[in-house]
């Protein structure tokens, strides 16, 4: 039970204080679960967010279900991933049932405009240490670019892409396989 509590509290706490989104809440998901408590290994956390990041729903909440699994089964995932929801749903509610008196306030909007370049380097961080675990270098650097471009460039869906990334990989596997 005490397990339990210490998952459900792990993604509380993260959920709480983390501003941006799943991305944002990548970094910090890794310390705690791969560095502090050792619960998954960096492989194992890599896959774990290559699988939450191609299945639809929430980055955050797929990633709790996923690790939470991995740990203690179906409810490690059900701790987790309520740890996850729970603080921003209660935050969200707090916001749509006071927001509407403050939206107009030059401070409130301030504060806003002041987040959104710190939110943008919370995403870039995770993007650069999974990019460094995934083995991206500098001559495979040209795909994860390439699908950027293709999505924001030219409006290319993300499924498309995930899934011509996925047959690549594929026939890159078959490929190689034949050759050795």
């Amino acid at each position: 039970m005490k397990t339990y509590l210490i998952l459900f509290w792990i993604f509380a706490k993260i959920g709480t204080f983390t501003l941006g989104g799943g991305y944002a809440m990548l970094p910090l998901i890794e310390r705690e679960l791969v560095d502090k408590g050792r619960y998954l290994d960096e492989q194992e956390f890599l896959d774990a967010t290559a699988v939450a990041q191609a299945a639809p729903g929430i980055l955050a909440i797929n990633i709790a279900i996923l690790s939470g699994y991995k740990m203690k089964g179906f409810w490690g995932s059900v701790c987790c991933a309520l740890g996850a929801a729970l603080p921003s749903f209660i935050i969200i509610l707090l916001i749509a049932l006071f927001f509407h008196n403050f939206k107009e306030n030059p401070i409130v909007q301030r504060v806003f405009l002041g987040i959104r370049p710190a939110v943008v380097a919370l995403i870039a961080v995770p993007v650069f240490r999974l990019a460094k675990t995934a083995g991206i270098t500098y001559k495979t650097a040209w795909l994860p670019a390439v699908s950027a471009l293709l999505v924001w460039l030219l409006g290319v869906s993300p499924v498309y892409v995930v899934l011509a990334a996925g047959l690549g990989g594929f026939l890159y596997g078959r490929v190689q396989g034949g050759a050795k």
